[in-house]
């Protein structure tokens, strides 16, 4: 690595958000040039995503009460910039025992490495609704990618469905920017149980403030309704999204005219890059999903491997900064680098206590906006479960039913279930929990999705080759 001493460890970090940041941070602190590989143009990930070079929208209106802490991490990678080796726009799709395979520019490229720092974010986890398939249906990140990359609302009246916090920040940022938001609507119940109340008291501001976004929203006249069971996005095929029907808590029917929807139930670890590496994963059964094995300070079960921020565990931004500069400072301990062990001895018990603390808040978190799987179990047969493939629920329940498919990756290859081009990002989840249903089974049992490479699509190298 350039500016780096011969005998320096080679260390990647995949990912610019905040996880990423942190964690190349550390390593130039001790004395370090990794190579940090983001598929983005600008850093700072989904939840502090920069706007285009030339917009001149205010952090305040971009970031709302993060604004701060969004500045500082873009500054503090700014002052980065020319001691790492900045790769943006470039894809981590492969991996292989000590090379991370990318591609920029349609042109490949292998990094070896002695420690791999796999900071990966999260998306969407989404929950099929009959009309989802419609033109105007949006996840919540891509309606905020919409509105930080681009300026631009997804719909000149939006609905909110979903649940989670995320569901809430998403709304307000949409208010905040003027657009008009018609309902949010929220399937987490607003009673919450004690364990979910204990969990949220591990970090009071910060859940305070999200009972503040949702007086925001209600001050500013938007309906905000929690306890609803979606019915249906209404519209068709040539205008898209009409309308949107949810039943209510006292089970009366509703709808809410809109022209856009914004759809998400909290979020889904990023995986495949640690499913490539093979690592192990372990069945969580607060957040029903299935996430990467990894000790305190973030090793993974694969030698030289270590996962931080989102996509191991959904600590949000705060606790995706703490988990990345611990990650880093575990592998320089664990390559034996000298100022690295250091810093490692010196920060790790702080930084193990603050990751505690935040995943007992994670943990309040999945409790008090649970996954809705029994939404899954009650689509009808004709709902689409798979957008890119357009498979149905009754398709899924048939590869059951007729073809003993038991297992999530069986009714893959009977189905195309998660062969599309978001690889099972937004369908994977609903598809286990309806196969799991089907066979009268718990979900962990049916497995989850596996990862093949590449990661996401890949243009074809159309050269010609001379023979």
């Amino acid at each position: 690595m350039n500016g780096a001493p011969a005998s320096a460890p080679r260390v990647v970090v995949v990912g610019t958000g905040p996880a990423g940041v942190r964690a190349a941070q550390a390593l130039v602190q001790a004395g370090l040039r990794p190579v940090v590989v983001d598929e983005g143009r600008r850093d700072g990930g989904q939840i502090y995503r920069r706007q285009p070079e030339g917009f001149k929208r205010p952090y305040a209106k971009l970031y709302g009460t993060e604004a701060a802490k969004a500045q500082a991490l873009h500054s503090d990678f700014d002052a980065l910039r020319d001691r790492i080796d900045y790769r943006s726009e470039t894809l981590a799709w492969n991996l292989s025992e000590g090379t991370l395979h990318v591609v920029n520019a349609g042109e490949p490229q292998n990094l070896p490495f002695d420690a791999l720092l796999i900071c990966s974010g999260a998306t969407d986890r989404l929950m099929p609704v009959p009309g989802w398939q419609r033109a105007g249906c949006y996840s919540l990140g891509a309606a905020q990618i919409a509105l930080k990359a681009q300026a631009c609302a997804i719909g000149s009246r939006v609905v909110f469905l979903g649940s989670g916090p995320l569901l809430y920040l998403v709304a307000s940022q949409y208010v905040q920017a003027g657009a008009q938001v018609a309902a949010v609507l929220d399937t987490a119940p607003a009673v919450k149980s004690w364990g979910a109340l204990r969990g949220l008291l591990a970090r009071p501001l910060l859940a305070c403030r999200g009972l503040g976004l949702i007086r925001g929203l209600r001050r500013a006249g938007v309906p905000v309704l929690q306890g609803v069971t979606p019915l249906a996005i209404d519209g068709d095929d040539t205008l898209g999204v009409q309308a949107v029907a949810v039943r209510d808590s006292a089970g009366r029917q509703l709808r809410f005219d809109c022209n856009a929807v914004g759809l998400g139930w909290h979020l889904r670890a990023e995986t495949q890059l640690a499913d490539l590496a093979r690592c192990e994963f372990d069945f969580e059964p607060v957040s029903r999903q299935w996430l990467p094995r990894i000790d305190v300070d973030g090793r993974s079960s694969t030698r030289g491997v270590y996962l931080a921020g989102d996509g191991a565990r959904i600590l949000g931004a705060d606790g995706a900064e703490a988990a990345g500069r611990l990650a880093a400072l575990a592998a320089l301990a664990d390559l034996g680098h000298a100022p690295g062990n250091t810093l490692y001895g010196a920060e790790s018990a702080a930084l193990r206590h603050t990751l505690a603390k935040m995943d007992r808040f994670r943990k309040g978190l999945a409790c008090a906006f649970p996954w809705p799987h029994p939404q899954a179990a009650a689509l009808p047969d004709d709902a689409v479960v798979c957008r890119c493939e357009a498979v149905t629920a009754g398709e899924l329940r048939r590869c059951v039913t007729d073809m003993d498919s038991r297992e999530v990756n069986r009714a893959k290859a009977f189905s195309r279930i998660g062969m599309g081009r978001c690889q099972g990002r937004f369908c994977g989840h609903a598809a286990a929990e309806i196969v799991a249903h089907t066979c009268g089974i718990p979900v962990e049992q049916v497995g989850r999705l596996r990862t093949q490479a590449p990661v996401k699509p890949l243009m074809m190298n159309t050269r010609e080759v001379s023979p």
